[in-house]
């Protein structure tokens, strides 16, 4: 018998052992993340499922709790909520960042109950008694559901297409920071020279130093990626709460670049948000050496994988993927799986993603 659980029914310590055990591991699965998102009423609206397998056999009991259940999935994610009602009705969608934590043996119905239960989010026929808080926050359900799976998820990828969700071909980069892990020689002959010229990393140590940081991050934003970026809030609560690191780049005492990294103790350490003012500082590249920072700490603090959080579409050319290879990571398709709730909406919006790139809408 399985039981679908909502965010305050999950037990803290069987969420945490699922973490430990599972190859679908991420940051972004766990409580820490989940009450990060919840820290940010006025941008995010969270969301956490978890499936509890209740046998009440002696195996189970081993396993799990002294009833007998053991926690077999979790799934953490957040609705979108921007203060513009109009560009918040063309824009809503729920992420779930690095696909959702099971069990290797989980089985089909375990997978089904959890991605429904996400599906149950969007849904504008629920009876009020039934509704999530997402649901009764938001007023109105997101367009699309989105998972961005950072580990292979092709076990269960007929689960998730018979649910809705489609499969979408998309790269990931993972670089194993161990004593074989070599950059190429261009992005080696860069980090010496960025250094012999005045370049350092360093952890930041005070509020004033993400403001730095963000100032160049959105910069970054609305002149060349042109798409929505949270607010200066969401990464000064990301360092207040401490679930992860910032590493600057900075050139005599000024921050010109850095990255912010959410750290799964033990396992894995990831580029959420990456800036650098390339342009003005050409002889200290600050890209370079912020991505070279972040492999760097991996290795000092025993966190075997550094994960780019995506590479881009195949068959599309991608001058980030390029840069980032370089690094000496390793090439995956861990793909994306999306499940589309109202098709024009979703038209619509990626038409006017599309235009505020073509003409750089600020």
């Amino acid at each position: 018998m399985t039981q679908l659980l909502t965010y305050p029914d999950i037990d803290p310590q069987q969420w945490q052992a699922l973490i430990d055990r599972s190859p679908y591991a991420t940051w972004f699965q766990t409580k820490e993340a989940y009450e990060f998102y919840a820290a940010l009423s006025s941008e995010l609206i969270p969301f956490a499922f978890g499936i509890e397998e209740c046998r009440g056999d002696e195996a189970m009991r081993q396993l799990g709790d002294k009833d007998g259940s053991r926690l077999v999935g979790v799934i953490v994610g957040y609705i979108t909520r921007e203060r513009n009602a109009i560009k918040q009705y063309f824009t809503r969608r729920a992420i779930i960042i690095g696909g959702p934590v099971i069990d290797e043996d989980a089985t089909t119905e375990e997978i089904t109950a959890l991605l429904n239960a996400v599906k149950k989010l969007q849904r504008s026929d629920l009876q009020p008694k039934r509704r999530t808080t997402a649901t009764r926050s938001t007023g109105v359900s997101p367009i699309y559901i989105e998972t961005r799976n950072f580990h292979d998820y092709s076990k269960w990828k007929s689960v998730f297409e018979a649910n809705g969700f489609a499969y979408q071909p998309h790269y990931d980069i993972h670089v194993h920071c161990n004593a074989q892990h070599q950059m190429s020689e261009q992005r080696i002959r860069q980090v010496k020279k960025a250094l012999k010229n005045g370049a350092t990393i360093c952890e930041a140590q005070s509020e004033q130093e993400i403001r730095d940081w963000y100032r160049i991050l959105s910069q970054l934003y609305r002149e060349k990626v042109r798409t929505p970026l949270f607010s200066e809030e969401f990464f000064m609560q990301f360092y207040r709460e401490g679930v992860g690191k910032y590493l600057l780049v900075k050139h005599q005492g000024k921050v010109i670049g850095g990255m912010m990294c959410p750290i799964l103790k033990g396992k894995a350490i990831y580029e959420w948000f990456v800036c650098g003012l390339d342009e003005e500082y050409r002889e200290q590249y600050p890209s370079v050496m912020a991505t070279y920072a972040a492999i760097e700490y991996a290795k000092t603090n025993a966190l075997p994988l550094f994960d780019f959080m995506g590479a881009g579409k195949p068959d599309i050319p991608y001058g980030v993927r390029d840069f980032k290879m370089e690094f000496g990571g390793e090439l995956l398709e861990h793909g994306r799986f999306l499940c589309v709730r109202k098709p024009l909406l979703y038209w619509i919006g990626k038409m006017g993603v599309r235009l505020l790139k073509r003409r750089n809408i600020k």
